[in-house]
């Protein structure tokens, strides 16, 4: 039999389903952490945002003509409600769930033509939106490990009127922002709040479902690395550029500006750096763009939560590189073998 193409080959069996289940798998301890420490209505909660992602992502597809099955396997739908899931109050009602994942499929991904057309990241942008819209519902924080029993969690994810007085109080953001804006240093904001670095880092601290564990994040963030699903450089660039920042600032005044360990084990800057800015659609394709746009990042998640109106700035600035993705790549390109930086043809040495 006469081949078809010459040698060498290639073979890899990656594609988008395989590439998703790996980043579900690497999202799965910081998921389980957040589901033991807020209880039964974060579960509901988790349930019904990435089973109304599909949905939506189905509905859109029927839509559309196109076949359904094939793509809800490919599970970035899943991946995407799971996302929206993680970002959301762990208590918040089951309408937002079901806003989120419609923002996120159908306005996110949809609207601009499916997978890979999209320009902005779907999860980021439900957080967002929803933000804006419901600032109560997006900022109503539960304690941690005092979660109800099941028909008085029934009541908070679906009858809406549950007194959540004595569970609910501000994230570690939130609460040294209001500090910070009376005039209290920081050594008294964490004394008024009985907050700790090292607790953010485990988790055991009110925050979004799946934001509040940075060292499960980042484990699962580490995963993908070595798993060659990402690469180290938008990771590394965020990162670098708070703990940069950070570490500038509190050398300033360290009553008045945390340090980096703070701002690395609070907030959603683990789930932001591996899950949610490494997007392989809505980030820069050259290294060197991946690292001005981490970099970026970083700045600008720095800028709004020490200056900013909203305690956490993640969402927000991956959107606002998202928008500077097309810009990055159209300046910063990998040079094509057998051409200039400029794109020309390279003249072979001794032609005429």
């Amino acid at each position: 039999m006469k081949p078809i193409l010459s040698a060498p080959f290639s073979r890899d069996d990656t594609g988008v389903s395989a590439i998703m289940r790996k980043v579900l798998l690497a999202l799965t301890p910081a998921t389980v952490i957040g589901l033991l420490l807020f209880g039964w209505p974060a579960l509901f909660l988790f349930v019904v945002t990435v089973g109304s992602a599909l949905l939506w992502e189905a509905l859109c597809l029927l839509l559309a003509g196109k076949a359904v099955r094939p793509t809800l396997l490919d599970y970035s739908a899943l991946l995407t409600g799971w996302l929206v899931a993680l970002s959301l109050p762990p208590w918040a009602p089951w309408w937002i769930g079901v806003t989120g994942s419609f923002i996120a499929i159908v306005v996110g991904k949809q609207v601009y033509g499916g997978l890979g057309q999209n320009l902005f990241n779907p999860a980021m942008l439900a957080r967002v939106a929803l933000l804006v819209s419901f600032p109560l519902e997006m900022t109503t924080w539960v304690n941690p490990l005092n979660a109800p029993g099941w028909a008085d969690s029934w009541t908070i994810a679906f009858g809406g009127d549950f007194a959540f007085d004595s569970y609910t109080g501000a994230t570690l953001l939130g609460h040294l922002k209001t500090e910070f804006s009376q005039g209290r240093g920081l050594s008294a904001a964490y004394a008024s709040g009985g907050y700790g670095t090292l607790a953010s880092w485990f988790g055991v601290t009110r925050g979004s479902l799946g934001e509040t564990s940075a060292i499960a994040l980042a484990g699962g963030g580490l995963w993908l690395l070595r798993q060659k699903v990402i690469t180290w450089h938008i990771p590394v660039s965020l990162l670098a550029t708070v703990i940069v920042l950070a570490s500038l600032f509190t050398l300033i005044d360290g009553e008045r500006y945390p340090g980096p360990l703070f701002h690395l084990g609070s907030g959603a800057l683990m789930l932001v750096a591996f899950f949610i800015a490494t997007d392989y659609v809505t980030s820069p394709s050259s290294p060197l763009g991946q690292l001005l746009f981490g970099a970026g990042c970083g700045a600008i998640i720095f800028l709004i939560r020490t200056w900013g109106a909203f305690p956490e700035g993640a969402g927000f600035a991956v959107l606002l590189m998202n928008s500077l993705t097309p810009v990055i790549d159209h300046y910063v390109r990998p040079r094509i073998y057998g051409r200039d930086l400029k794109g020309r043809p390279l003249e072979l040495e001794g032609s005429q």
